[in-house]
C-alpha cells in the first residue's frame, strides 16, 4: 500500500473561554516550509468546508510541502459557544495561530487562507499579528444592499440584455414582462438610495481597506466568474475611494476564475484553487535552509492519520 503524503491530528485548544477543536495536517517527511497555512472558515461553515474543500485543500498543500490547519470557530461544528460574527474573529484566529505554532514547531509565520467573510475576517486580523506573512482571500464579503443592487443591474440585468434567449423567450410569452420591469426598476431605485447611505457610514468594508493598507505582505487574490459576491467585491475595489488602487497593487496577484461559482463546487475549479494556492506559496515564501526534507525513508515510516 502507498504511504499517504500526509498525517493529521485533531485537538482541542481555547480561544478565552471556549474551547475549539482543530486539525493539522502535515507533510509525511514534515514541513519544507517555515510558513504555516491556517485556513479560517466563514459563513455557517465548519472545518471540513462545502464539498470537503478544505479538508482536500489541506492535504493537496501538505503533499506539496506546507503545514495546514484548519478549525472551528467558536460556536461552530465540534467548538463551544454562541456563533460570532466574522466582525469578532480576532480572539479565534489569534488563539488558532497560536495553537498552530505550539502544534508545529517547525513553523515561525502563517498564511492565512479564507473564502467569503472569512477572507474579511482575515484582513480585519492579519496587520495586528506580525506572525501573519501571507494572505489568500478568496471572494472577499463586501455585502451591502446598494452593492448588491448595483451588482445585480451591472452583471445580471446586463448580461439579459444581450442575451438572445431571454428576447426569444420575452416575445413568445414565456418572460412576465411586467414582472421582469418591475423586479429591474427595484434594483435600480436599490442601487440609487443605498449610494448615499454607503457614503455616509464607513462599516466593515472600510475596515477590510484599511486592514488591506497595513498589511505589509503578499496577497493572492482568487475571485469567482458566476458569482455576485466575488464580482460585487471587485466592482466595490474600484469604485470606492477606501479601496482606490488596492487590488492593483504589486505584492497582489489577482486571478479570476471565469466560470467558478462561489463555493467552487465542481472538481476543476476545487482543483484549479489548490493548484493556485501551491504555486503562489512556493513563488512567495522562502524555504527554510533548516526545514529541508528528511530521507526517503523517513518519508515513508510510520502509518498516515486521516481525519476529516
Amino acid at each position: 500500500m502507498t504511504p499517504q503524503a500526509f498525517e493529521e491530528v485533531a485537538f482541542r485548544f481555547d480561544a478565552g473561554a471556549e474551547s475549539l477543536v482543530g486539525v493539522v495536517t502535515l507533510p509525511a517527511a514534515g514541513p519544507s516550509s517555515s510558513v504555516g497555512v491556517l485556513v479560517v472558515v466563514g459563513g455557517p461553515q465548519y472545518r471540513v468546508g462545502s464539498h470537503r474543500q478544505f479538508v482536500l485543500l489541506a492535504r493537496h498543500l501538505a503533499a506539496r510541502g506546507h503545514a495546514v490547519m484548519r478549525f472551528d470557530c467558536t460556536g461552530m461544528g465540534d467548538s463551544t459557544g454562541p456563533e460570532q460574527p466574522f466582525t469578532a474573529r480576532d480572539g479565534d484566529i489569534r488563539a488558532a495561530i497560536d495553537a498552530f505554532v505550539a502544534q508545529v514547531p517547525a513553523i515561525t509565520g502563517v498564511a492565512i487562507w479564507g473564502l467569503c467573510d472569512a477572507a474579511s475576517a482575515a484582513l480585519f486580523y492579519a496587520p495586528t499579528d506580525g506572525r501573519v506573512r501571507q494572505l489568500v482571500l478568496l471572494n472577499p464579503w463586501v455585502r451591502s444592499d446598494a452593492g448588491l443592487a448595483r451588482t445585480h443591474l451591472k452583471h445580471y440585468y446586463g448580461s439579459r440584455l444581450a442575451d438572445r434567449v431571454f428576447w426569444g423567450n420575452l416575445l413568445r410569452g414565456k418572460v412576465g414582462v411586467l414582472r421582469a420591469l418591475k423586479g429591474f426598476f427595484a434594483t435600480l431605485v436599490a442601487a440609487r438610495s443605498g449610494a448615499q447611505k454607503d457614503e455616509e457610514s464607513l462599516g466593515f468594508q472600510a475596515r477590510m481597506a484599511r486592514g488591506w493598507k497595513r498589511f505589509g505582505g503578499d496577497i493572492l487574490l482568487i475571485c469567482s466568474g458566476d458569482d455576485l459576491t466575488g464580482r460585487e467585491f471587485v466592482d466595490h475595489a474600484a469604485r470606492d475611494g477606501e479601496w482606490t488602487g488596492l487590488t492593483l497593487q504589486a505584492r497582489v496577484e489577482r486571478c479570476d476564475l471565469a466560470e467558478a461559482d462561489h463555493t467552487f463546487s465542481r472538481a476543476e475549479w476545487r482543483d484549479r484553487v489548490a493548484q493556485l494556492t501551491a504555486d503562489w506559496l512556493d513563488d512567495r515564501v522562502a524555504k527554510s535552509p533548516t526545514l529541508r526534507r528528511r530521507s526517503d525513508q523517513d518519508a515513508t515510516s510510520g502509518d498516515a492519520r486521516a481525519i476529516a
